[in-house]
């Protein structure tokens, strides 16, 4: 190697690392602004939720019906981070569980939490497969349990009631439609909170809002199933009252999602709404006191 076939190579090594420095002095700063982030990922007609806590740690609910959910991740996390502390379940159905089997073979999952229901589906037992395989144990959540993250940030489980599952789903199986419960999942830091309610239904959040105590009103709601004219009604959201809801919803969607009973008494309570299939990964930041939209469609 000539004296000049040397200077260039340490000269293009330079430039690179110094990029490479450049990232992650980036990153760095953009990921770690110790401030909570909630994103409600647009994967389509499904749900899948992440969250980063202020020191660090990250967190997503569902998986959404494909692997559309590893592209949220990655505009959403440090390139370098390949682990997810919790991931949280909140019932075995395809437009949730699906991306969680990728999710499996590209990231080290820490925790595994659901509802103690099953579905006999291959993507279902697919996801069961690849978590035994890789040694995750799956913790069973029911109303009363609490997950407390190091940073302030705490995960409240409100509903399913052991009883709610046991009188709907007696078998302990759920099919692909007629969902009767779902992870109703109370996110905490400080003075804000953001109510998850996957494909809960109204009796079942009714059932909650009897049993918990002091979990009303919330900072932001997932708007229940979708949309479904099924999972929300006027008493319920003047109870909760929210000064924002999300709704996870696919374009075009053959189920009507959202309902206009829905958005009606959304647009009646005058509560500022916004749609993934409209507006793409909605991300919430907040210092526990007060929170800031960032769209990115």
């Amino acid at each position: 190697m000539t004296h000049l076939t040397k200077l260039r190579f340490f000269l293009i090594l330079g430039v690179l690392l110094f990029l490479l420095g450049c990232i992650l002095v980036y990153q760095n700063v953009i990921y770690n602004d110790r401030k909570l982030h909630v994103v409600f990922c647009d994967v389509g007609q499904g749900d899948a939720i992440f969250i980063r806590t202020p020191n660090g740690s990250d967190i997503l609910v569902d998986g959404g019906p494909d692997d559309s959910v590893l592209s949220c991740l990655g505009k959403h996390m440090p390139f370098w981070d390949r682990e997810i502390e919790l991931v949280m379940l909140s019932h075995p159905h395809a437009d949730h569980v699906i991306g969680l089997i990728a999710l499996s073979k590209y990231y080290k999952i820490g925790t595994f939490v659901t509802e103690n229901l099953k579905n006999n589906t291959f993507g279902y037992q697919t996801l069961l497969q690849s978590l035994s395989s890789q040694k995750i144990k799956i913790n069973y959540i029911y109303a009363g349990d609490k997950l407390k993250i190091k940073d302030g940030v705490s995960v409240e489980f409100v509903g399913p009631s052991k009883d709610f599952v046991l009188v709907n789903s007696p078998d302990g199986l759920i099919g692909e439609s007629g969902e009767k419960a779902s992870l109703e999942s109370l996110i905490k830091y400080k003075d804000f909170s953001v109510l998850l309610t996957g494909d809960s239904q109204e009796m079942e959040l009714e059932e909650a809002l009897r049993q918990a105590q002091g979990f009303s009103p919330v900072s932001i709601l997932q708007i229940p199933h979708h949309g479904s004219k099924t999972g929300l009604n006027l008493t319920l959201l003047q109870r909760l009252s929210p000064k924002l809801a999300i709704i996870s919803v696919g374009k075009d969607n053959k189920y009507g999602h959202p309902a206009k009973e829905v958005l009606k008494i959304l647009n009646d309570l005058n509560i500022k709404t916004l749609r993934t299939d409209e507006d793409g990964d909605i991300e919430i930041v907040t210092d526990g006191e007060r929170y800031g939209l960032k769209l990115k469609n």
